[in-house]
């Protein structure tokens, strides 16, 4: 399918274990070098392994070894302490990430033409997670996602409502869907990590993100002061969900919405993918969720959905960037975004999915932010706070415990 044209929230001592050099044995010359490509999305094994065939018939000389591991994220800092590096890295543009960028145990890539290549936007907001000094790029955003609003455009023509660019033109759509007898937005609470992606674009929208994370890091200010507005708003959604949200979980969702049971479904891009599995007979749309009431000022929460990185000191340098060289081109990255329903974040590309076209704008314009919820540790389990919160409706519970959290994580890794 693709051809060959194709801070310190980590310890010191694990920096330290990393930065030192690798004992590997000498390879004999006629031999092949072995990559080991740590690869963390169960869903793009098959996709990879496509792209190793193609880079290996172009690079005789280099072997790649996919390995994928269930818990990807535990299974890398286990490796890392043990000082046992994997040549090439993937991982998701999460706190994780940034947690060992900050600890200087990934490649500075800021010198390399590759970096000179990505849509700045998008290279910072995986930066913004950590970085081992100021101006180095730790990692090279592969393929990004955007967080939005999924919709039923056939439902949306049928009953005459345009695409919302206000809070309250949003609220106005689903009281006329509701009023008409359709779900305005399906929900499914069982899984709790399904009221991150409405509290993640409320929350980079109607919080100025840039001064908060700071001010909150230093005690400056606190959740409960700067998130009632996101608090009240996050619940104000659900109160348009089915009844039976908390028996629903990810996968009844995608198939409920597949089926044209609700004319919005608050998720990410790569909801898209599992939603056509089950071959909707409508066309699928996604819109920012817009937080507030000037549509000028709504930024699209993206992420990077895949980092491509591997270590400070590699073992092999010279073939190690030769496969991210590789994977890094413009048709390699856009056959993975088009398979996969991601966004590809080199200048001059663009979604092929119709329905990401229109946010490309976003991303070309810097209009865009990452998601809120990578700057939050997952120590703080914000997912079960939140769902606690729908459950319940106690919103200064909810604050509170949230800053609770958050301060004990913070003071842990102070």
């Amino acid at each position: 399918m693709i051809r060959a044209r194709g801070r310190a929230a980590v310890s010191a001592c694990l920096a330290a274990v990393l930065l030192s050099a690798c004992g590997s044995p000498p390879q004999r010359q006629d031999e092949p070098v072995s990559l080991d490509f740590f690869q963390f999305k169960p869903e793009a094994v098959e996709t990879f392994d496509k792209l190793i065939a193609d880079f290996e018939a172009e690079h005789p000389g280099i072997e790649v070894k996919q390995h994928h591991v269930p818990e990807p994220e535990t299974a890398i800092r286990a490796r890392l302490v043990k000082d046992n590096v994997p040549d090439v890295i993937s991982l998701n543009g999460n706190s994780t990430f940034g947690e060992l960028a900050s600890a200087g145990v990934f490649y500075d890539f800021s010198r390399e033409k590759a970096a000179d290549e990505i849509v700045p936007g998008v290279q910072q907001v995986l930066s913004d997670l950590g970085t081992a000094s100021e101006g180095e790029v730790n990692g090279l955003p592969f393929a990004s996602n955007a967080s939005g609003v999924l919709y039923n455009k056939g439902l949306f023509a049928k009953y005459g409502v345009e695409v919302p660019r206000t809070w309250d033109e949003l609220i106005e759509a689903a009281k006329t869907f509701e009023e008409a007898g359709v779900i305005p937005f399906y929900g499914a609470l069982k899984d709790a990590w399904t009221s991150l992606p409405p509290f993640n674009q409320l929350a980079a929208n109607a919080v100025p993100p840039d001064a908060f994370w700071d001010a909150r890091i230093q005690g400056r200010t606190s959740f409960a002061k700067e998130y009632p507005e996101v608090a009240r708003k996050l619940a104000e959604i659900y109160r348009y969900t089915q009844k039976n949200t908390f028996s629903r979980d990810y996968n009844a969702a995608n198939q409920a919405f597949a089926r044209g049971e609700a004319a919005m479904y608050v998720q990410g891009s790569y909801a898209l993918p599992p939603v056509k599995s089950f071959k909707p007979a409508f066309d699928i749309g996604l819109f920012p969720l817009p937080a507030g009431n000037d549509p000028g000022a709504t930024r699209l929460v993206s992420g990077v959905d895949v980092a491509l990185t591997m270590g400070r000191t590699p073992r092999h340098p010279k073939e190690s960037m030769a496969f991210i060289t590789y994977l890094m081109r413009p048709e390699v990255v856009s056959a993975y975004a088009e398979e996969q329903s991601a966004i590809p974040p080199l200048k001059g590309t663009a979604p092929s999915d119709p329905a990401l076209r229109p946010l490309l704008p976003y991303v070309t314009d810097g209009r865009i932010t990452g998601y809120p919820d990578h700057r939050i540790p997952r120590a703080v389990n914000l997912e079960a706070v939140a769902q606690q919160f729908l459950i319940d409706g106690r919103q200064a519970a909810f604050l509170r415990t949230l800053d609770s959290e958050y301060t004990k994580v913070v003071k842990r890794r102070s």
